[in-house]
């Protein structure tokens, strides 16, 4: 786990799959926002056509950043069974193959989560759930089930991705954050997904952004590298199928 200094307006990122125009958008709205630190939850790649761009964009600007499940299976060559082949599968062999080592050994570098001590408490993010970026966490299970979690991360704001769908929920003292997806949002409007964080005062506020960017140019640049167009109707509609 990394810790990070305090912030006191922390941007949260998620699922950027490979779409660097979505990025660079994203990044332009950041500098607007006066953000004073950036934490991406991962899945740099997979699905779009811009791996190795997204990566470089991410080591440049310095970005806190952690292991997404799509990462993983690129940078450590996991083949997936059968339930994931097709669409997911294609992409991410074809990402392996246009990758340089050094962005290869990058993803390998992530660390699988981390914290952040905040003025309202410490914060916790992983990709998927705290010790597997494959496991999605359920943000609607029991409240019980989530008061108890949080109790064992010692966590006042829990911060996950994965599921592409931004959601915001508060249980007891604790809040808990999807910021939805940059590069591939599924909420049924094309955009890129952004959650923001105040932490200051007694509880951190939230708000969650969908920020316009060129995605007829990221759909246009999958079909030119002959990637399944199904993605590129995803990006355009934010709806899957």
């Amino acid at each position: 786990m990394r810790y990070a200094k305090t912030p006191v307006r922390l941007a949260i990122l998620s699922d950027i799959h490979s779409n660097i125009h979505a990025l660079t958008a994203v990044k332009r709205f950041l500098t607007e926002h006066a953000v004073s630190q950036v934490i991406v939850l991962g899945d740099l790649v997979g699905y779009g056509a811009s791996p190795g761009p997204v990566i470089d964009f991410i080591r440049r600007e310095g970005w806190t950043c952690g292991l997404g499940s799509s990462d993983a299976r690129v940078a450590f060559d996991v083949r997936v069974q059968s339930e994931r082949r097709g669409v997911s599968e294609t992409v991410l062999a074809w990402t392996r193959e246009n990758l340089a080592p050094e962005q290869l050994e990058f993803l390998r570098r992530l660390p699988a989560g981390g914290r952040v001590n905040t003025p309202v408490g410490r914060l916790r993010y992983f990709h998927g759930s705290p010790h597997d970026p494959e496991h999605r966490l359920d943000l609607m299970m029991q409240e019980r089930e989530l008061e108890t979690m949080a109790e064992q991360l010692g966590a006042r704001v829990i911060v996950a991705g994965g599921t592409h769908i931004p959601f915001i929920r508060h249980v007891a003292d604790t809040v808990y954050i999807d910021p939805g997806s940059v590069g591939l949002s599924l909420n049924h409007e094309p955009g890129a997904d952004v959650a923001i964080l105040e932490l200051q005062g007694l509880r951190p506020k939230v708000s969650l952004h969908k920020v316009p960017y060129d995605y007829h140019s990221a759909a246009f640049d999958i079909m030119a590298w002959s990637l399944p167009p199904v993605i590129a109707e995803v990006i355009k509609t934010g709806r899957m199928g």
